[in-house]
């Protein structure tokens, strides 16, 4: 194809004399009638005219064409016969040829010779082709003439070589060549070969290159070899004639080993040739390619081959060159335009080869899936991925296999594809429609990274491509956003808003196309909803809003719709939706675009619209506390983004004030009076308040008034009277402290009076009245006391970031109060059954994880508003089937539950259950991420003051441990939801995805960039109070104190602790172990935890390098480790520095200390609490067992020492003791050892390579002495089957087969060539396996007889591995020519302890039915023994006895 391209304007030149007869006929004649007689011919005597006339040619004189009376056949034979015939043959050829030569010394007359005659006969009448050849082409026809026209015509091109193109167009030089082309037969191609390469060497270089393509069309097959060593000589010689020389090449049938050499001498060059000749270059290397060197040739070209190289520098300097000048742009525009031209054409080769050459397709594929450092990935390698899977169908399975693992494996980012559409779009272009089916099929994946792959396939395939394909992308998404599939939906909704961003006009142009998912809204979760309407008001209101009219009608018509539904689901839309666009309406845009009249009366009517349009959202929803509540957070988020204009907050924030002061807020001197359940008292209040000027919130009398009409089934008070709900009190003062701290920069003193302010209560300790209370009294009281707890989170999120010591105080003792009044409830919750607290989230995503319990006691729990039995009929629906949160199994939660959950916390009732609150999260209000700013809190001094405001005492207030591990476990859950991967969440059964976010709402409306940048600036008073529990428990270590032996409160001290120890290592891990770090924006993050960590150490003075900023955390963190008080804590601390290990370039110099750490683990004996029979110590066990034999030096030894070592000593002792040397180890985990040690032994010798016979001895006896080892070690463990049965028979089964299979593969061909030089050391290494392999065959049997299905299984691959194996040494052996030493016998089947199967025929046939029982398994029984015979006959010289004899002394 290349070829072509470059020879297009020459081949125009060399065709054009050719086709004179087509081409030039009617103009060479009427050219004649002005100058010469068309009728006069050339006249002469001479033997050439004569005989040319008698054969049926006429020669005209000056530029008329040579007329041609016969068929050009018929001439050819008819002068052949005149010069045969004529009596001086063959003397008459030389006179011809003098003649000839003497007639074209006329310029003129030796032109029309080169130039076609015309054909005086009809062509009907001729019987060849109508085309006319030239007088010198006919000519060359006659092989009696042949070799004196050619040497003729090689003494004629010199004259022509420096002379320029003719008038007409003609070059006399390749009009010459021409003649030699298309022979019929050379006479002496050897001699033509000869005088070509000659006059190639001292033709011109323009000529060049065309009498080297020329090539092909002259020379014979026989000369290609010749041709190709006299091209490669004068390609070494003159680079610049490298392309066509390659052409040439291509074309030619050339030795493989020939062309191998020249291919080596052209990659050599790869790197360094113009872009232009790039093509031409790749074509010869695609062409030259076997199937038996593909790989290696394509792997070596990805490699040498940099397209980006070539293109980025020339349009770079083509922009420049624009800048510059404008009369340079037209010139800078072509060489643009003819450098994307040869990229283009570079791929239409490739393309080309991949799709008529499955074996390059195949090889590329492999060579790009054998890479494995992120750094080596290039844009090129993406760029074949896409063309591959365009061009070739059957591969495109395993282009989207290669490319999962790949985005799995963290190789492929984005980064790498935005490069490979930023410089191979237009190339990319072309296959848009299989961009557009990838990104398709990758959206349909379960693994959140490989959906996220496919949306930036749409994100660039939109920002790179023309508007069509833009609308296929807009279109591709919303049929993702419809689908129903949530994380299709999720990801759908983000690339879109990444489109807004990234060109808002060109979404402008599709936006009828996201309008649609405004019917499809039911499925939707209130994050999909906050999003799609913030896609379509963006839309319809930003920059030019009148022309979206239409998008804001639709938009007004739904909202008001679902506004005015009854049923709560829809209501929810319309207040999302609301919301949402009142907010893009006020959007404060000042900041990005200059203010002018037009639009500062613009925003003036805007104003107006959005607060009638939030006034139309109080007015629905104020009649039901749920949908005033989900008003309150939703207008809440949206002010806390700080999207809203000033103005339009100012117009609305008074109401807030005002509304939230008259629904909640009275005197404290009023104290309520009537008949409540129990008696009013203001409590938890900060300031002594005089009778005249404290103030207090109302929350016992209002929720006592709801309690009561719930409990009556009364109807509310008539709409004019606003309903008043507690309910509403935490979400409602958010959104007041917010619209404040918005209006006066963060300072709340206009409302600071609420964080010290006590609240209407009764006494919540229950004491000893708890047993005697009624069902509706106790869920009264837990009511009360969820409405209390939130009311303080809410009060803490507000006054968190205050930085006067009085206010930090103050946040300080609410927390404290916080994990009292939660002490509290646990009491209460332990002996109330079938009760749903009040809600704190009042998004679907609560609706569909959380359950309305139907009993009587539920429906009092205050959080049904004022509908009473209409509201719960609407909502109760969500979830009836699913249990109670009360009840629901505490394995859901965190790993290790909190000292309070284990120790106070875990409060047991009369009924029995145990409660924990973290099952009852979607029922608190979410703590903000700027709450953990109180992290760096110490100690505190708070004023004290007296009623004339002068310092009365001083307190000193500071973060107790048990407020720290609140803090702590509530951030660890939170990193675990945002920064874990969705694919390592395990989900339980019956719970669906949204119950996993549910208190999250507030966290997922910023980025995992914004949390990890809040938890880095936390590091160091993280690393300070983990550097203080370090102390601590180093004292306790020195005291030599044991938990047991301490009173119950230094044991629930030392329990909180411990757990907070843990908490922190879990928020290390989950910052360190996230994944957007391999990301180039989140590098400085990255840097900036890293320092804080090598900080702690020693001063950093200037910026180091990653590699030992990772090496000095390492060491920070891995001194932590002679103070871990738990199994748990060295587990996670283990975690830690793997991910820590996972930044690093050089992790193998720390391998020794991680396996040094997890077997100090392994080896440690940890409190008796810590081994009891649960799921999630058993995986922590088995994730630890894996890092220590995966990073350990010998995987061999440390299975044997602890097989040959540590399950002894178990053996030996007592039923509930553990092993001495590994404590861990115990009859409850043994299970878990046995399993991961079969695991990493069949892995490690599956990895082990088998080795070739030209391996030096050296070699030969190391691999053999480390299958010895192997062997030995499967030995160990498969005799253990004797002492422990059942548990561990399953895994023998699997493991043992996959051990003997990679004994197949890997060790049998080190033995055929170690045999004769390490026979005793073979026939050793076969005995020892011989003994196992009867063991699994014994387990076999046992599986049949017991008729377990969960052995049965796994026979008859394990008996088809055996039955391989014995063929495979019976093949060795004949290999060695020892077959005189292997003969068979029969084994009997036997069970594990090795008694005889009896079966049930008579005994004269038990000899028939063993052999019949299974027919794989009698061969292989009697091919083993068989085995064992021969290995004892081999090695001990003596005859073996019967082989049932031996199977019961080895038993």
């Amino acid at each position: 194809m290349v070829s072509k391209r470059r020879l297009s304007k020459s081949e125009d030149k060399e065709t054009l004399p050719e086709d004179a007869s087509k081409a030039m006929k009617h103009p060479l004649s009427k050219m004649a009638k002005k100058s010469h007689d068309p009728n006069k011919v050339e006249e002469n005597d001479s033997v050439f005219l004569r005989f040319l006339k008698t054969s049926g040619l006429t020669l005209k004189t000056g530029k008329n064409q040579n007329q041609l009376g016969v068929d050009q056949i018929v001439f050819q034979r008819k002068l052949f016969q005149t010069l045969k015939k004529h009596p001086t043959y063959p003397k008459v050829i030389e006179e011809f040829v003098n003649g000839l030569e003497s007639y074209i010394e006329d310029c003129d007359s030796f032109r029309n010779c080169l130039l076609s005659c015309e054909h005086l006969q009809d062509e009907e009448a001729s019987m060849g082709t109508f085309y006319s050849k030239s007088l010198i082409k006919l000519l060359l026809g006659i092989d009696i003439l042949q070799p004196a026209i050619i040497k003729i015509l090689f003494e004629k091109v010199p004259q022509f070589l420096f002379e320029n193109t003719n008038s007409d167009g003609i070059n006399m030089s390749l009009l010459i060549i021409n003649q030699l082309k298309w022979l019929d037969r050379i006479v002496d191609s050897k001699d033509l070969t000869t005088q070509m390469m000659q006059l190639i060497s001292v033709a011109p270089v323009n000529l060049q290159h065309d009498f080297i393509t020329s090539l092909p069309e002259i020379l014979g097959d026989s000369q290609h070899a010749d041709v190709g060593k006299e091209l490669s000589d004068l390609l070494m010689k003159n680079t610049s004639l490298t392309v066509p020389i390659l052409d040439v090449l291509s074309s030619l049938q050339l030795d493989s080993s020939f062309l191998s050499k020249l291919r080596q001498l052209v990659m050599g060059k790869l790197s360094s040739v113009r872009l232009d000749d790039l093509p031409v270059i790749v074509k010869f290397i695609l062409h030259s390619l076997t199937a038996t060197n593909s790989l290696e040739v394509i792997s070596e070209l990805r490699e040498k081959l940099n397209v980006q190289h070539f293109i980025l520098p020339s349009w770079v300097q083509t922009s420049q060159s624009k800048m510059k000048s404008k009369g340079l742009a037209s010139s800078s525009g072509n060489q643009e335009n003819n450098d994307k031209d040869c990229v283009i054409l570079l791929f239409d080769v490739i393309k080309s080869a991949i799709r008529y050459e499955k074996t390059i397709s195949e090889a590329w594929i492999k060579a790009i899936e054998s890479i494995n450092l992120v750094a080596e990935h290039k844009t090129f390698d993406m760029a074949m991925l896409l063309i591959i899977y365009s061009t070739n169908t059957q591969t495109k399975k395993c282009i989207e296999k290669v490319l999962r693992n790949k985005i799995q494996s963290g190789c492929i980012q984005e980064q790498l594809l935005d490069s490979t559409f930023y410089t191979h779009h237009l190339v990319l272009k072309d296959i848009f429609p299989s961009i557009l089916l990838l990104a398709q099929s990758l959206f349909h994946s379960q693994d959140q990274r490989i959906i996220l792959f496919g949306s930036h396939l749409y994100k660039y395939a939109f920002k790179f491509f023309d508007t069509y394909c833009q609308q296929e992308v807009v279109g591709a998404l919303v049929t993702h956003i419809c689908s129903g599939n949530e994380a299709e939906v999720d990801t759908a909704l983000d690339v879109l808003l990444e489109l807004i961003v990234l060109n808002l006009s060109a979404m402008r142009l599709n936006a009828v196309f996201v309008k649609g998912i405004l019917d499809y809204l039911e499925n939707m979760s209130p994050q999909q909803i906050r999003k799609l309407f913030y896609i379509l008001s963006t839309l319809a209101f930003s920059k030019h809003p009148e022309t979206s009219n239409h998008i804001q009608d639709d938009m007004h018509l739904v909202i008001r719709k679902q506004l005015s539904s009854t049923v709560f689901k829809y209501k929810l839309i319309g207040i999302i939706g609301a919301v949402t666009m009142a907010v893009i309406m006020a959007e404060d845009r000042s900041v990005s675009s200059n203010a002018t009249q037009r639009r500062a009366n613009l925003s003036s009517e805007q104003c107006t619209q959005v607060t009638s349009l939030l006034q139309l959202v109080h007015s629905c929803s104020e009649q039901s506390p749920w949908a005033s509540s989900l008003y309150y957070d939703e207008f809440a988020n949206l002010i806390q983004e700080k999207r809203m204009a000033p103005k339009t907050l100012e117009s609305v924030g008074q109401t807030i004030f005002n509304d939230f002061q008259d629904a909640f807020v009275v005197d404290f001197c009023a104290v309520p009076e009537g008949d409540f359940p129990f008696p009013v008292k203001a409590l938890y209040g900060l300031e002594e308040y005089s009778t005249q000027d404290g103030i207090a919130i109302n929350l016992l009398p209002l929720f006592s008034q709801e309690f009561e009409k719930d409990g009556n089934q009364m109807t509310p008070q008539e709409p004019t009277q606003k309903w008043i709900s507690p309910l509403c009190l935490a979400p409602h003062f958010r959104l007041l402290r917010l619209c404040v701290a918005s209006q006066h920069n963060g300072n709340l003193e206009e409302i600071d009076g609420l964080l010290d302010c006590p609240l209407f209560l009764t006494d919540l300790e229950p004491g000893e009245k708890l047993e005697s209370m009624s069902a509706k009294e106790r869920s009264f009281m837990c009511s009360l006391t969820f409405l209390t707890l939130n009311w303080f989170r809410e009060v803490v999120n507000a006054f968190c970031q205050q930085t006067s010591p009085e206010m930090k105080g103050k946040v300080l003792t609410r927390l404290k109060h916080i994990v009292e009044l939660q002490d509290i409830l646990e009491k209460y919750l332990a002996v109330t059954s079938d009760y749903v607290p009040p809600f704190a989230n009042f998004d679907l995503d609560t609706l569909d994880g959380i359950p309305h319990s139907t009993s009587a006691t539920s429906g009092k729990s205050g959080g049904k508003g004022k509908t009473g039995g209409r509201k719960q009929k609407a909502d109760g629906n969500k979830a009836s089937s699913l249990d109670t949160l009360s009840t629901e199994d505490s394995t859901d939660c965190d790993t290790v539950p909190s000292g309070r959950s284990h120790l106070d916390k875990e409060f047991t009732g009369k009924e029995g259950k145990m409660v924990s609150l973290q099952n009852y999260r979607a029922f608190f209000r979410e703590l903000d991420i700027e709450v953990f700013s109180v992290l760096h809190c110490g100690l505190v001094t708070k004023l004290i003051l007296d009623t004339e405001m002068h310092t009365e005492a001083t307190e000193v207030v500071q973060l107790g441990p048990s407020e720290l591990l609140f803090l702590l476990e509530d951030l660890s859950q939170k990193l675990e939801n945002m920064l874990m991967p969705s694919f390592a969440k395990r989900i339980p059964f019956l719970k669906n995805k949204g119950s996993q976010n549910v208190g999250f709402s507030h966290l997922h409306q910023r980025s995992a960039q914004d949390i990890v940048h809040c938890v880095v600036q936390l590091l160091t008073p993280m690393c300070n109070h983990l550097e203080n529990i370090h102390n601590y428990f180093q004292c306790l270590v020195a005291e030599k104190h044991s938990v047991a032996h301490r009173p119950g409160v230094k044991a629930q001290e030392h329990h909180i602790m411990s757990s907070c120890y843990q908490k922190l290592l879990q928020i290390f891990h989950s910052l360190f172990a996230w994944k957007g770090f391999i990301h180039h924006a989140n590098h400085h993050l990255l840097h900036s935890a890293l320092e804080v960590l090598t900080s702690r150490l020693k001063q950093i003075e200037q910026e180091q390098p990653l590699e030992e900023l990772v090496s000095q955390s390492f060491n920070y963190l891995q001194n932590f480790h002679h103070s871990i008080p738990s199994f748990q804590c060295g587990f996670h601390l283990l975690r830690l520095l793997m991910a820590l290990l996972e930044k690093s370039t050089a992790p193998t110099q720390k391998k020794n200390k991680l396996a040094s750490l997890a077997k100090q683990l392994l080896c440690r004996a940890w409190p008796r609490g810590e081994k009891e029979k649960n799921a999630i110590f058993n995986d922590q066990l088995h994730d630890l067992l894996c890092i220590y034999l995966e990073h350990t030096d010998s995987v061999l030894k440390a299975i044997e020492e602890i097989a040959g070592i540590g399950v002894p000593e178990l053996v030996n002792a007592p039923k509930d003791a553990s092993s001495s040397t590994f404590p861990t180890l115990t009859r409850y985990t043994f299970v878990i050892f046995f399993r991961v040690m079969m695991a990493e032994l069949e892995k490690t010798v599956k990895d082990l390579q088998a080795g070739t016979a030209t391996d030096s001895q050296q070699v030969h006896e190391e691999k053999l002495l480390y299958w010895n080892m192997a062997v030995r070690d499967f030995s160990i463990l498969i005799n253990l089957m004797k002492v422990w049965g059942l548990p561990s028979l399953s895994y023998q089964l699997t493991y043992g087969r996959r051990f003997v299979e990679a004994f197949l593969k890997q060790c049998m061909p080190l033995l055929d060539f170690s045999f004769r030089k390490h026979r005793e050391d073979v026939l050793s290494l076969l005995e020892t396996l011989q003994l196992n392999t009867r063991l699994l065959h014994h387990l076999c049997g046992h599986s049949k007889i017991h008729q377990d299905t969960r052995l049965t299984k796994h026979v008859p691959l394990l008996k088809k591995s055996l039955e391989l194996l014995v063929c495979r040494v019976k093949a060795m052996i004949v290999l060695n020519n020892c077959t005189e030493a292997f003969w068979m016998g029969n084994l009997k089947n036997r069970d594990l302890q090795g008694e005889e199967i009896i079966s049930q025929h008579s005994p004269s046939q038990e000899s028939s039915a063993e052999d019949s029982e299974d027919g794989t398994a009698s061969q292989v029984s009697k091919s083993k023994a068989t085995e064992d015979s021969d290995e004892d006959e081999a090695s001990d010289g003596e005859k073996e006895k019967d082989s049932d004899e031996t199977d019961d002394s080895s038993d």
